[in-house]
C-alpha cells in the first residue's frame, strides 16, 4: 500500500467519526427537543414515523405495549439510527478488503496500429538497422504496422503488513459497536417518547371523562335551580350563576376533548398509524409504588446499562485506533502483487508472462505532515476523553434529579388523592344544603370548581409521577427491558 493510501486510510476513518458524532448530536439534541411545544418530525425525527398501515373502519385497540412494539417498528428515528449502524457495518467490510487479497481477471484481443516513425524509428534509424539484417529489409517495408494481440491474465495484489491497516481495522470495530448502541439509544428514545405520548393522552382522556360527568352534574343543578326560580323559591341570581357554572364546564369539556385529539395525533404519528385512523386505548394509567433506589445503586446500573455511554466509550477507542493510525505511516508496509497470463500474437502459439513482486516501503521524510496529523488528532481524542468525564458526572446527576423526582411525584399523588376526597365531601355536603333550602347555589359552585380543580390535580400529578419513573428507567439505561416494571404493569 502507498503511504499516501495510508494517510487517505486514516483520514478516511476520521471522517467516519466525525459522521458517527453527528448522529450522536443528532441523538442528544432530539433527546433536549422532545418536551418541546408543537413537536413535528421537521425538528425531532422521533416524533414522525413510516405509516405501515392503511385506515380501517373498526377502531384500533391500542394498549400500551402494542404502541411500543409499532413504534419499535415504524418511528423515523429509530429507522435513521438502523441506517447509521449499517453505514458503519460497511465501513467494517471496507476496512476488512484491506486485509483480504485481490484478485482480478482480465482479458482481451484487437488489432493494434503502430507508427514506428512516431515511436523513434525512423528512415535513419532502419537503414542503420538493416545493414545488420542479410539482404536488408524486406520490399515494401512500411513504418505503419499492425498486430493482432489476445491475452488474458490474473492478477493478485496483497499488503502483508500495514500498522495503518492494522488501526483502521481496529477503528472501524469500534465505529460500528458505537453505531449499534446508538441505535440502541434511540430504541429507549422511542420508547420513553411513546409512552410519555400513550401516558399523556391517558391523561387526557380522563380529564374528559372528569369534566364531563361535573357538567352533567351542573346541568341537574341548572335544570334544579331553573325549576326552583320558576316556582318562586329561588333567586334569579341563582339560577344565573348556575348557568354561568354549567357553560363554564362546557368550555373545559370542549378545551379537554381539543386536547386529547391532538394528543392522539402526536401518538399516531410515532408508532406509523395514520392520523385519520380511529384508535382506543384499552390502558388505564398505571400506578404503583416503586422500590427505593440509592443513588449509588441507580448510578452503578447507569455505568453499566446507559448506550450514549457505552457509545461515547466506543467512541474514544475509535479515536485511539485513528490515533495510531496515524502514528503509524512512520512505519514500514510490505505488499505483494504481480499476475500470470497468456499472449498471442498474430497467430503464434501463446506463450505464458508472469510478474511476481514483492515491496517494502519505508517513508524516510513526511514528518511535518504526519505530526500535524497527529497532533490533530490527539487533540480529538482529548476532547472526546473530556466528554465521556463529563458524561460519568452527567449520568450521576440525571440519576439523583430522577430520583428525587420520583419522591416528591409520589408525594403529590398521595396530597392530590386526598384532596379528590375532601373536594368530593365537600361538593356532597353543599348539595344536600342546596337542596334542603338551607342556602344558595354559590357554595355549590364553588365546591363544583373545587372537585374540578383537584381532580385536574390528581390526574396531572399521575402523569407526572409515571413520567418521572419513565425518566428513571431512561437514567439507568433500562427503559426498553424495565419499562413495565417501573410503570407497575
Amino acid at each position: 500500500m502507498e503511504v499516501r493510501q495510508e494517510g487517505h486510510l486514516a483520514r478516511r476513518w476520521a471522517w467516519a467519526v466525525a459522521c458517527l458524532a453527528a448522529v450522536f448530536l443528532a441523538g442528544t439534541l432530539a433527546e433536549a427537543q422532545s418536551q418541546a411545544q408543537n413537536p413535528s418530525s421537521k425538528t425531532n425525527p422521533y416524533f414522525g414515523s413510516v405509516t405501515a398501515h392503511a385506515i380501517s373502519e373498526e377502531p384500533l385497540k391500542l394498549s400500551l405495549d402494542e404502541a411500543i412494539r409499532r413504534g419499535l417498528a415504524t418511528n423515523l428515528g429509530l429507522r435513521e439510527a438502523e441506517s447509521g449502524e449499517k453505514q458503519f457495518q460497511g465501513e467494517k467490510n471496507v476496512a476488512l478488503q484491506q486485509f483480504l487479497p485481490t484478485i482480478n481477471l482480465s482479458g482481451g484481443t484487437g488489432v493494434y496500429q503502430h507508427n514506428l516513425a512516431a515511436l523513434g524509428f525512423g528512415q535513419g534509424a532502419l537503414k542503420q538497422f538493416a545493414g545488420h539484417l542479410p539482404g536488408g529489409l524486406p520490399p515494401g517495408f512500411s513504418l505503419i504496422t499492425k498486430n493482432d494481440l489476445t491475452q488474458g491474465q490474473v492478477s493478485y495484489d496483497q499488503t502483508l503488513f500495514s500498522g495503518v491497516v492494522i488501526a483502521g481495522w481496529k477503528a472501524a470495530g469500534a465505529a460500528q459497536r458505537a453505531a449499534y448502541f446508538a441505535k440502541m439509544s434511540a430504541r429507549g428514545e422511542v420508547v420513553q417518547q411513546v409512552a410519555t405520548a400513550y401516558l399523556r393522552a391517558i391523561a387526557d382522556a380522563s380529564e374528559v371523562d372528569n369534566a364531563t360527568a361535573l357538567q352533567k352534574q351542573n346541568e341537574l343543578a341548572f335544570e334544579d335551580a331553573r325549576q326552583a326560580h320558576l316556582a318562586g323559591t329561588l333567586a334569579n341570581i341563582d339560577e344565573v350563576r348556575a348557568q354561568v357554572q354549567l357553560q363554564t364546564q362546557q368550555q373545559t369539556v370542549i378545551v379537554a376533548q381539543n386536547a386529547l385529539d391532538k394528543d392522539l395525533i402526536l401518538l399516531k404519528r410515532q408508532i406509523g398509524v395514520d392520523p385519520g385512523q380511529k384508535i382506543v386505548l384499552v390502558d388505564a394509567a398505571p400506578y404503583n409504588d416503586l422500590a427505593e433506589q440509592t443513588p449509588e445503586e441507580a448510578r452503578a446500573a447507569a455505568y453499566k446499562n446507559r448506550q450514549d455511554y457505552q457509545n461515547l466509550q466506543n467512541q474514544v477507542a475509535e479515536l485511539r485506533a485513528i490515533h495510531a493510525a496515524y502514528r503509524a505511516q512512520r512505519l514500514p508496509s510490505l505488499s505483494f502483487n504481480g499476475f500470470y497470463g497468456v499472449q498471442k500474437v498474430n497467430g503464434t502459439p501463446s506463450h505464458g508472462v508472469f510478474t511476481a513482486m514483492g515491496t517494502l516501503k519505508i517513508p524516510i521524510f513526511r514528518e511535518a505532515e504526519i505530526r500535524g496529523e497527529v497532533d490533530a488528532s490527539a487533540a480529538q481524542l482529548a476532547s472526546t476523553n473530556a466528554q465521556l468525564d463529563d458524561l460519568r458526572g452527567k449520568i450521576d446527576q440525571q440519576v439523583r434529579s430522577a430520583l428525587l423526582d420520583v419522591a416528591a411525584a409520589r408525594q403529590l399523588v398521595e396530597v392530590s388523592k386526598s384532596n379528590v376526597e375532601l373536594a368530593t365531601q365537600a361538593l356532597s355536603d353543599a348539595t344536600d344544603r342546596v337542596n334542603a333550602g338551607v342556602d344558595s347555589t354559590l357554595p355549590l359552585v364553588t365546591a363544583q370548581a373545587s372537585l374540578a380543580r383537584a381532580q385536574r390535580d390528581q390526574v396531572r400529578s399521575l402523569y407526572q409521577y409515571n413520567l418521572s419513573k419513565l425518566a428513571l428507567a431512561r437514567a439507568s439505561g433500562v427503559i426498553e427491558q424495565q419499562y413495565r416494571v417501573y410503570l407497575g404493569r
